[in-house]
């Protein structure tokens, strides 16, 4: 038996909280895990895991073991990592999942870069909104807007976004320019957005010299993806509440317009969030170092909000915080 495979899937089980789980996450059929697991118990004479038809738990003695298995894999995967060849050359399987407004308009087309720098790190990149179980999934690291809502992930601010409202100038033609944000309660079109999670419509908030309104606003057309919100209102569907830097190309060239002068939301949080208790290897840190640079340069996270006054608006609160919804 390899023993250090066997207590990276003894970890892997409990982590992810199934057999099926752990082998998927392994790349191992799910036999060759339960062998491992039954072997370990035997050689270490005690059980490690409670296994029902439904969950499995760990036992006390199980618990106790991987605590220190995870600290002995952790010093091992550093000793390999402080080799000059893996510092020089981080290398092997990255998993990372990321909102896919963030990774379409952002990440995604800047990854010639990070690949230039890093030829020998595999990126498996999971574009999506959904809410995801860093342990459970076996991912190495997320980007999320907004709060943290697991106080026990550790989470790096690498940035932060903005919203503004929108329309096209077809729109705005047929119905006339809004004035204040009320006035899409009752006299324009709103194109709103459903929440991945949940399907809940949600509300948006807008803040101007210290006065703060709740817009919920008629609609027609709801999506769950922000891309696809972008393309409703450059379709002339109806004034839309969306991230800054998804529409500044298309107000640079005329083909949206901002309305509301002076009104916009506070700057949300960026976050990079990896588990807890599990040493930063190197691909990953590299990885993080990479995409925070990303963002500190990219044009359309700094530019913030084409509406002057919204680069004065008050700084978020730079203190740990939960993901409550993504970035969409």
């Amino acid at each position: 038996m390899d023993k250090f495979f066997a207590m990276q899937a003894f970890l892997r089980v409990v982590e992810a909280g199934t057999f099926t789980k752990a082998a998927d996450s392994l790349g191992v059929p799910k036999p060759t895990v339960t062998r491992l697991i039954q072997t370990l118990e035997k050689e270490l004479d005690t059980k490690l895991l409670n296994r029902t038809t439904r969950k499995v738990t760990v036992t006390a003695d199980g618990a106790a073991y991987y605590e220190r298995a995870g600290r002995l894999l952790s010093e091992m995967e550093e000793l390999e990592s402080s080799m000059s060849r893996a510092k020089a050359s981080p290398r092997g399987r990255l998993r990372v999942d990321i909102p896919a407004s963030l990774g379409m308009a952002i990440i995604i087309p800047a990854l010639p870069d990070f690949f230039a720098r890093y030829p020998d790190i595999q990126l498996d990149l999971g574009v999506s909104d959904r809410p995801i179980d860093i342990m459970a999934e076996n991912v190495d690291c997320v980007i999320r807007g907004g709060e943290i809502i697991d106080q026990s992930l550790v989470a790096r601010r690498i940035g932060e976004f903005y919203i503004m409202s929108c329309a096209s100038p077809a729109y705005l033609k047929r119905h006339g320019v809004p004035q204040h944000p009320l006035e899409l309660n009752d006299s324009h079109q709103t194109i709103r957005f459903v929440s991945p999670r949940n399907g809940k419509l949600f509300a948006f908030q807008m803040h101007k010299d210290g006065e703060v309104i709740d817009i919920e606003g008629r609609h027609q057309l709801a999506v769950n993806d922000s891309n696809a919100g972008v393309a409703a209102a450059l379709a002339g569907l109806g004034v839309l509440h969306t991230l800054t830097f998804l529409v500044q190309d298309h107000i640079s060239s005329g083909a949206l317009v901002p309305v509301f002068a002076g009104w916009c939301s506070q700057p949300k949080p960026i976050h990079v969030v990896y588990p807890p208790n599990r040493h930063l290897s190197n691909k990953v840190r590299v990885f993080v170092d990479w995409v925070a640079e990303l963002f500190a340069q990219h044009d359309l996270i700094q530019r913030k909000c084409t509406l002057p006054s919204c680069s004065r608006s008050q700084p978020a609160p730079r203190q740990r915080e939960k993901i409550i919804e993504t970035v969409g």
